[in-house]
């Protein structure tokens, strides 16, 4: 509140301010050149290929609109691009294949669409789908673009249906070339077979890599390079930055608590207040005293409106059940504490209600009711003229009820079961049905007229009544005044000029009792910040190319201000976050060391060389590589089950140590007629990855991302 009534004293500054910030930003951006760089046209390229300004826009306002707000900005962005970049990604592969989808192939598929044959609106008078209504509703969509913004959006909107076709078509022609490449042969199918089902028993000796103490073995910055570099596609990482921030969250103060509890207490009371208007001192009405309570509450700028619904004594918060529920109508409670709010309440009204009732109705729609379709042409008064005249049968012989609801009520799933509601609690119904079948007894008919039509409800029956009341309650939200927004801008202010001046955050931080929290691998499409949430200003901040490592600056944020600085630059490059790369380096030391050490001729000797026994292994395969009391080695076992009985292997690297094996028997599967069957299963498995189709040819296109530029 003190914020918006600064804003409305000081709007002619405040234009004028902002005329100003406009006019420099324009100026720097003539003197950086940024204004003519030419990324300032382009979003971004794909193979060669232009994404405009424009296109990407109206992309952008597309996912917007279909989120209803529920995905950020920056999340938009993103999906976006990517679909901008799939678009033209598989447009130039099918260039580079010579394959055109043609506007017939369009207009094939869009006519398929279980959404176009299935509209009445494109149907015939034989109930059969006609592309010719299909023709002319487009034609009258791309005539009335022209007259209304409504019917540039109704055409906007087909367009991008129309695109969403050729693109979904594109890319399911130019994958479906893909998967015809992916077939296999009886001879792979054959190895594939015998692969999957040969099995070993095997004598071995296990020596892990923990056997060896880690101060016998070094590794140095220049093996992690060396091992980083022969791994490059592993560890590539995209630029990032490292911020440290401190907020200033915009919090009451117990005097802004004391202010507002004083004025809670003074709306208690009837006072006389000079009015301009009459010219002399009035009597205005104060909480105790008022009657209208939803005039009460509107007036005084109540931080929650008059609730005129009646609760029982479970349904009202703890503090209320004790205190509140059992007074005397107009006892007033407060002010309270609840939460993030002051209140004070008082018992308006008691009744002696049901806790559940059961009633049954006949909904009658009306044109512009919530549950009317096209069909429904009857006006409100129609509807309930006709509710009436049923109403009167209805109390001549109630015994219809039941069949009269099955014949005309729209509720389907209540008539089906004529009318019938069941049980249902006070909250459950709205308003309007509620207070009726509440409020009336057992046996009562009447007309109810509510957001989805006019009802002719019959109470069936009540149970447990018992007391329930009314209560007004006024609140007042625990808000920060001018003065608390004020002390918190400064502090912020301070820190920020502080900082700027060349003195240290820590000390700062120490001094004034401020937290300072980090951030580390801010990437240039981030939008939430741990701690601050989404604040991409900052973001983009952090990558500008004038900002620099150590750069201060206060940014405004949804719960007050930050002041944060630039730590690090980390440039693109490579990175070995969660991966550790010294640990693994470190196992492939170890495992020379053990190789080195290891030279007997039988399994006995390399047993005792490494101080262990020799083990068996019975039934070991590609597709169950356990080796008992050791664990799972694929990779092991993918070299056992290629052996030839007799045959040892030194010197096998696993993931946590090394195996020397000698295969004891080789368990081949029984030879098949025909492997048709697991040469299908391997296409399968083979076209299965198409998934992977997109990510292989988007690796390889040539692609230049400007929109960190822009957003």
């Amino acid at each position: 509140m003190a914020v918006l009534s600064k804003i409305r004293e000081r709007s002619v500054f405040l234009i004028i301010i902002i005329a100003m910030a406009l006019f420099a930003f324009v100026l720097s951006g003539l003197f950086d050149g940024n204004v003519f760089n030419k990324t300032a046209t382009a979003i971004g390229e794909v193979n060669g290929e232009t994404i405009d300004r424009e296109e990407f826009a109206q992309q952008v306002e597309l996912y917007r609109s279909r989120s209803n707000g529920v995905t950020s900005n920056i999340q938009n962005v993103n999906n976006a691009w990517n679909s901008l970049v799939r678009e033209k990604v598989y447009e130039t592969q099918l260039k580079k294949s010579g394959v055109i989808v043609g506007e017939k192939d369009i207009w094939d598929a869009l006519i398929s669409q279980p959404a176009i044959q299935n509209s009445p609106q494109f149907k015939n008078e034989a109930g059969l789908f006609d592309s010719e209504k299909l023709k002319e509703y487009i034609a009258t969509l791309q005539e009335d673009a022209t007259s209304s913004e409504q019917g540039k959006a109704a055409w906007a909107s087909w367009i991008n249906y129309e695109k969403s076709i050729k693109n979904s078509l594109e890319q399911n022609t130019y994958n479906a070339l893909i998967k015809a490449g992916l077939s296999s042969t009886l001879l792979e199918g054959e190895q594939d077979y015998f692969f999957k089902n040969t099995s070993v028993d095997a004598d071995y000796v296990y020596v892990p890599y923990s056997s060896i103490p880690d101060s016998l073995v070094t590794v140095s910055e220049d093996d992690v390079k060396n091992y980083i570099k022969k791994h490059a596609n592993e560890f590539k990482a995209e630029a990032s930055r490292d911020i440290e921030f401190v907020a200033f969250n915009l919090v009451a103060s117990q005097d802004d608590e004391n202010a507002i509890q004083k004025e809670l207490n003074t709306l208690l009371e009837d006072r006389e207040e000079y009015s301009s208007a009459a010219k002399s001192n009035v009597n205005v009405v104060g909480f105790k005293n008022a009657t209208d309570m939803a005039e009460f509450n509107a007036e005084n700028e109540s931080d929650t409106p008059f609730n005129s619904n009646y609760v029982f004594k479970g349904d009202l918060p703890k503090i209320l059940q004790d205190s509140v529920f059992s007074r005397n109508i107009n006892d007033v409670y407060g002010p309270y504490k609840a939460g993030n709010s002051y209140k004070i309440s008082k018992v308006v009204a008691v009744k002696q209600l049901p806790d559940s009732v059961r009633a049954s109705h006949i909904l009658l729609p009306f044109t512009g009711s919530s549950i009317a379709d096209p069909t429904v042409t009857q006006t409100e008064a129609q509807a309930m003229q006709k509710a009436d005249s049923i109403l009167t049968v209805l109390k001549a012989d109630q015994s219809k009820f039941e069949s009269l609801a099955k014949e005309l009520s729209a509720d389907k799933v209540s008539g089906a079961k004529g009318g019938d509601l069941d049980w249902f609690t006070y909250k459950t119904m709205i308003p309007e049905f509620r207070d009726y079948v509440f409020e009336n007894k057992v046996g009562d008919m009447g007309i109810v007229k509510s957001q989805f039509g006019i009802h002719i409800i019959k109470i069936d029956g009540q149970k447990n009544k018992q007391r329930a009341v009314q209560i007004a309650t006024f609140t007042r939200d625990i808000t920060p005044s001018e003065t608390t927004e004020n002390h918190i801008f400064e502090q912020a202010e301070t820190l920020a000029s502080d900082l700027s001046s060349g003195q240290d955050l820590e000390e700062l931080a120490k001094e004034n009792n401020y937290q300072v929290r980090p951030v580390y691998n801010l990437e240039v499409f981030d939008d939430n910040i741990t701690g601050l949430g989404s604040q991409r200003q900052i973001v983009r901040w952090a990558f500008e190319e004038n900002t620099n490592e150590g750069d201060i600056k206060r940014f405004d944020t949804d719960k007050g201000y930050a002041v944060v600085r630039l730590k690090k630059k980390n440039k693109a490059g490579y990175s070995t976050k969660g991966k550790n790369v010294r640990g693994i380096v470190l196992n492939q030391k170890k495992a020379a060391i053990i190789k080195d050490r290891t030279s007997g001729n039988t399994l006995e000797e390399m047993a005792k060389e490494n101080n262990t026994t020799v083990k068996k292994a019975l039934a070991i395969s590609n597709t169950s590589p356990v080796f008992s009391g050791e664990g799972r080695f694929v990779d092991i076992a993918g070299v056992l089950t290629s052996l030839d009985e007799g045959q040892l292997a030194r010197g096998i690297e696993g993931k946590t140590g090394v195996v020397f094996a000698s295969v004891t028997k080789k368990n081949l599967p029984t030879a098949l007629n025909n492997y048709n069957s697991n040469k299908k299963a391997l296409e399968r498995e083979l076209q299965n990855r198409s998934a992977q189709i997109y990510q292989a040819i988007k690796d390889n296109a040539d692609i230049e991302d400007n929109r960190a530029f822009f957003y």
